[in-house]
């Protein structure tokens, strides 16, 4: 298998003043096909990725709804954590990161359509850690508050 970090735009340490995304948003979709297949399945649109900060988009089918006609909270985990991972791989360029834990906090019924979440790394290091609100896209009030932490594995120098 070949190593992970080979498609991550730039390996030095980014600029405090004005840090640049580790990895530019057509690698992290090919780290995805390559590495992560299983995204594929939730038809997640990668909208954004800056150093940190993450915006993606779970468009609206009538697959991702439950009884009810709200999307399904397994539907929202997973929006949730694959952009976190994006923010994370975002912020540290280690594409070997894994969620340690993840807190979903639903607040009301996320109404059938697409969802937005706007996921950012709050702490970076060995353990990162990041929130993302989902939101619902014809506008409105978060959906979901999502908390988590991820172990950053360290890389060969």
């Amino acid at each position: 298998m070949s190593k992970p970090l080979e498609i991550i735009a730039e390996t030095a340490a980014p600029d405090v003043s004005t840090p640049e995304a580790r990895i530019s948003l057509e690698g992290f979709r090919e780290l995805l096909d390559r590495l992560h297949p299983f995204a594929a399945v939730l038809g997640i649109e990668i909208l954004d990725i800056q150093y940190g900060q993450a915006t993606l988009r779970l468009p609206p089918s009538p697959a991702n709804q439950r009884l009810g006609g709200i999307v399904a909270g397994p539907m929202l985990m997973g929006l949730a954590d694959l952009a976190l991972y994006a923010a994370v791989v975002g912020a540290t360029g280690v594409a070997e990161s894994v969620t340690a834990s993840l807190t979903i906090n639903f607040l009301r019924g996320a109404p059938a359509g697409g969802i937005i979440a706007q996921a950012r790394i709050l702490k970076t290091g060995r353990m990162t850690a990041g929130e993302a609100l989902l939101l619902p896209e014809g506008g409105g009030d978060p959906v979901a508050q999502v908390v988590s932490t991820w172990s950053v594995p360290r890389t060969a120098a």
